[in-house]
């Protein structure tokens, strides 16, 4: 996969790639959104800590399907509010650090979700050899 980073646009704001090229021979992963919500059943009322459980969620997702964070290619991410974007990319950056060919992302704000506690919600899509 290739990271793909025009230099006739300006530079990605942050850490996140603006497009990435799937070759040929890799399968596609895509998890549902994920929400704040912990194993027991509690939301921590800080964004980043929803973000954390959100990410974790999703190394569970994609160790089902043989993957890992290396293997994403993109990002969706909501906030409920622009004061949130800081913990939700903070959030993001950690889950990111090792990881060395960044995937795409886009970061939304939006009204709300299916509960008021919820303040970030992430999915992402992963591409996985075809033969792994």
């Amino acid at each position: 996969m290739k990271e793909l980073i025009p230099s006739s646009i300006a530079p990605p704001f942050a850490r996140y790639a603006h497009g990435v090229e799937v070759p040929n021979g890799y399968s596609l992963v895509f998890t549902s959104g994920q929400l704040g919500l912990a194993i027991d059943g509690t939301v921590p009322v800080d964004e980043g800590e929803q973000a954390d459980i959100c990410f974790k969620n999703i190394d569970a997702i994609l160790a089902e399907a043989g993957a890992g964070r290396s293997d994403v290619v993109r990002i969706n991410a909501f906030v409920t509010n622009r004061a949130y974007m800081a913990g939700y990319m903070a959030a993001r950056d950690r889950w990111l650090a090792d990881v060395t060919r960044l995937p795409a992302s886009t970061l939304m704000i939006v009204n709300g979700f299916t509960r008021e506690e919820f303040r970030v919600e992430i999915e992402v899509v992963a591409a996985v050899p075809a033969d792994h």
